[in-house]
């Protein structure tokens, strides 16, 4: 394979079907990884039911319960480097994301669930190194809905300031709301909410060096971007989606740039300067439920495709090939993939360098507003595998995307072509022996109910031995977990 060797390392059972992963980004607690499931269950059902599920919906008179997993990572236990550390029953768990910044010391983590709430947890530590999320804050969006996504305004580290901590969130009725963080984490404001979309809205993110613009994807097909200054204000609408729009990350490394992804199939990566045709576009076989760029290779974007399994695409040809290349497609049959996210842990990712800088752009007006009532696409209940076209990029539309270069030394030659998007509040000591070659990376998957951790090693690269103190900081939880057997997928 041309993109390294993918292995797994170990698959948990989580019982109930598993759609959300989410490692914490907060140096000190990088061995954390939470987990979201959401089950359908139709009334007398058993509570953690083996059978087959449907996907989640946003309609329908079953009862959706979910359990929130937190679990630890350990790299000196290899046969079970994962132990569960917390388990959560509650309402079915549709996104979950931590704050990239420690909100009064702590670290916090979003969720957004079928009861229509989102709800803040503050991770508490006690004096024998357990950790346990305890919840501070719920707010429910709207009677008779469900919270489909949330995100937060510091989503890139370094990124707080003197700026408010703020949260959008989208829910089934094709509404956003934006949410303001109290200081110290323990409650959440409604500032405003509107009307976004004609069905659900089922992904909401801020532009992370532009706070006060957000963008949503929802089941009409449209593609929309927001002034949170004045609430329901469009900026643009986009139908070059195909079908629903199901996920959006703006780059926390570069400005501008902007991944999209839908039940199409593809993946279309923006320059938010101009938003009028996307500047790559990369068909994935899947419909595209979750998106996240790696935490410190700036140009690798790790795609959850449903049935396609995960896969993860280099941009830093993008500008010339006019799509992505895919470096790594790993299928997983029988089951639909739809949580995926990278660890931040030091001992598997490079430390922070400079990247290009952006050519400038030549448009200076934003495109003008459309509309549309008719669906394009279908409800997460009814996924097809059919593809969307694949449309050309216009002559002449500016690409960002070189800017996404992997982070070597020989860059720096380039001398005024560069710049470092790492603040120096953003080098963390823990990377500077960080090995290049090997990223963690973990997955769920509906069907199976299976939480799966990978390990991706570049070129056959091994892994640095661990440090005493290593161990020490990522051995937090030695509980047993059970195990998924691995003849079963």
């Amino acid at each position: 394979m041309r993109g390294g060797r993918v292995r797994l390392l170990q698959a948990v059972d989580t019982e109930l079907t598993a759609d959300a992963v989410a490692w914490c980004p907060l140096r000190g607690r990088r061995h954390l990884l939470a987990c979201g499931t959401y089950q359908l269950r139709a009334p007398g059902s058993a509570p953690a039911s083996r059978e087959a599920q449907s996907p989640p919906d946003a309609s329908g008179p079953q009862t959706r319960a979910g359990r929130l997993y937190l679990y630890s990572f350990c790299g000196g236990r290899p046969a079970a480097p994962l132990a569960e550390a917390q388990r959560r029953d509650g309402a079915a768990i549709l996104d979950a994301k931590w704050c990239h910044v420690p909100v009064a010391g702590s670290a916090l983590l979003g969720l957004a669930d079928a009861g229509g709430s989102v709800e803040l947890l503050r991770l508490v530590e006690s004096e024998d190194s357990s950790c346990t999320l305890q919840p501070v804050s719920s707010l429910g969006l709207d009677e008779q809905c469900l919270a489909l996504s949330l995100d937060w305004s510091p989503g890139k580290l370094g990124s707080a300031g003197e700026q408010p901590l703020q949260i959008i969130s989208s829910d089934s009725k094709g509404r956003l709301h934006l949410l303001m963080v109290h200081e110290e984490g323990s409650g959440l404001q409604r500032a405003a909410s509107w009307q976004a979309h004609a069905f659900e809205a089922w992904t909401a993110a801020f532009n992370y060096w532009r706070t006060d613009v957000v963008y949503s994807g929802g089941d009409d097909g449209l593609l929309r971007g927001w002034d949170t200054r004045m609430p329901g204000t469009s900026l643009f609408t986009s139908k070059r989606h195909s079908m629903g729009v199901c996920s959006i990350q703006s780059s926390p490394h570069q400005d501008h740039v902007l991944a999209t992804g839908s039940y199409d199939e593809h993946v279309l990566l923006w320059d938010t300067r101009n938003m009028k045709q996307p500047v790559a576009d990369t068909p994935v076989q899947g419909g595209v439920w979750r998106l996240r760029w790696h935490p410190f290779r700036h140009h690798l974007l790790l795609a959850a495709c449903m049935h396609s399994g995960f896969k993860i695409l280099d941009c830093q040809k993008a500008l010339e090939k006019q799509e992505a290349a895919v470096l790594v497609s790993h299928m997983m049959p029988s089951s639909l993939v739809y949580g995926a996210d990278w660890s931040w842990l030091p001992s598997c990712s490079p430390q922070p360098g400079p990247s290009l800088a952006f050519p400038h752009s030549n448009e200076r007006t934003r495109p003008a507003d459309t509309a549309t009532n008719k669906p394009l696409g279908p409800s997460l209940d009814h996924l097809v595998a059919s593809k969307g076209e694949d449309h050309p990029r216009s002559p002449g539309t500016v690409n960002p995307l070189a800017c996404l270069l992997p982070l070597t030394g020989e860059m720096s030659s380039n001398g005024s072509q560069l710049h470092t998007t790492a603040k120096a509040q953003d080098w963390d000591p823990d990377l500077q022996e960080a090995n290049l070659d090997v990223s963690l990376l973990a997955t769920c998957s509906f069907y199976d109910h299976v939480l799966h951790l990978w390990k991706w090693e570049v070129n056959g690269a091994q892994d640095p031995p661990h440090s005493q103190a290593e161990e020490t900081a990522q051995c937090r939880q030695p509980v047993s977990v059970s195990q998924a057997s691995l003849q079963d997928h």
